[in-house]
């Protein structure tokens, strides 16, 4: 019988720890706990410090309103163009011989602005006067003839009386003398339409000259010496059909699109503040000229056009202007106070009502208010605040009723 052998027990005596690893690994783990810990302290620390610290804000102060203050009913967006712009073409196709203007140049009317090549105009103006005076020189010819007809019409007539000439030979003086009376007639025709033509070629001369239709400033130098113009458009790339673009800058305006929704509450002479884009805290006084009347039913907007009440060399043709349709104004009256202005920042919506934040020594103020008109940039509140009041117009969202704030 074969003899059972009994299982080999695993060794694990490579399982053992040594004491001095086991000693550095928990001095290892030490530091990292130490680290971890201070860290998370420093955290802890740094959001104690920032949530104490109060957020900060920006105030506006409430002003007071008077009844004298125009009421915006509308607000739009346009340009400043000028009524009379004109870019100053020839009348002839030639080429260019001297430019007189430039950019930013003021020029009055009649004003030369360029000057073209008229050589062939000079050339078509000699042809038609050497043909008028060619005419003029044969009715002096016809004349001689006609006066030697004449006479020999009057002796056939006195032979005729005799009874010395025929007839015929009477008929014949006759016809002769009305035949070179018919052709001076003829000729001295000739004469005015050689007179008609020269004076075309001489308007062919003269619109050789380009002249300022209207006094303005030069805004575009359209044409340079040497190129060719034409008042047709050109067939290449080589052909100008303009000299220079003028505009009369005492005409300038503003161009300003309404939705037709809100027409009817633009009228001629309104008042109107508009601000242009580069100049956004100058607001210059102007007033409705005219509604257009008609509608663009692409856009669905009808065109009105804003006069400046003076003029100033800083507004310039196509700049961006905002404008607000003015209501209320009545100026030169005593104004009596009817509530307060604040900016439209400073409201804030709950529960279907408007409140503002106003800041008091040092802590949050939160009041309901009744809001009226708007007017411009700010809103009317006609309860709840008073001139003075410091609102709140920016900071952090969750602000709250007594929070301690710093301002701005």
């Amino acid at each position: 019988m074969a003899e059972q052998q009994t299982p080999s027990r695993p060794d694990l005596s490579g399982l053992r720890i040594d004491e001095r690893a086991r000693e550095t690994s928990n001095a290892h783990g030490g530091r990292l706990v130490l680290i971890g810990a201070a860290v998370v302290l420093a955290v802890v620390v740094a959001l104690l410090l920032v949530r104490g610290r109060p957020p900060v804000v920006e105030v506006a102060a409430a002003r007071a309103a008077t009844s004298g203050e125009a009421v915006t009913l509308l607000n739009a967006s346009g340009y400043v163009t000028p009524r009379l712009r004109a870019t100053i073409a020839a009348k002839i196709t030639a080429r260019v011989v001297d430019v007189l203007v430039d950019e930013g140049m003021v020029v009055a009317k009649g004003q030369l602005l360029a000057r073209l090549d008229h050589s062939d105009a000079r050339r078509r103006l000699n042809a038609a006067r050497t043909a008028r005076d060619a005419t003029a020189a044969l009715i002096a010819n016809l004349e001689v003839n006609l006066g030697n007809a004449t006479r020999e019409l009057r002796r056939q007539q006195d032979l005729e009386r005799e009874g010395v000439a025929s007839v015929q030979a009477l008929d014949l003086a006759r016809t002769t003398a009305e035949s070179l009376t018919a052709q001076i007639a003829a000729a001295r025709e000739q004469v005015k339409a050689a007179d008609a033509q020269i004076a075309v070629a001489q308007q062919d001369v003269d619109n050789c000259t380009v002249r300022a239709p209207f006094g303005g400033v030069v805004v575009s130098k359209d044409a340079q010496v040497g190129e060719m113009v034409s008042p047709i458009s050109a067939g290449g790339g080589f052909t100008r059909t303009g000299i220079a673009t003028i505009v009369d800058m005492a005409s300038i305006e503003v161009e300003v699109d309404v939705n037709e929704s809100y027409i009817a509450r633009v009228v001629p002479g309104q008042r109107v503040e508009a601000v242009l884009d580069a100049y956004p805290e100058w607001r210059i006084p102007s007033k409705v000229r005219t509604v257009i009347p008609t509608a663009d039913r692409q856009k669905a907007t009808v065109k009105v056009r804003i006069s400046f009440d003076a003029l100033d060399p800083r507004i310039l043709p196509d700049m961006g202007v905002k404008v607000s349709f003015l209501a209320g104004e009545q100026p030169g009256r005593v104004a009596a106070a009817v509530g307060v202005l604040v900016p439209k920042a400073a409201l804030r919506p709950s529960d279907g009502n408007q409140v503002v934040f106003v800041v008091r020594d040092g802590a949050l103020e939160r009041r309901a208010v009744r809001v009226g008109d708007t007017r411009g940039e700010n809103v009317e509140i006609t309860a709840g605040l008073a001139a003075g009041d410091q609102v709140i117009i920016s900071g952090p969202e969750g602000l709250r009723d007594r929070q301690k704030v710093r301002v701005k």
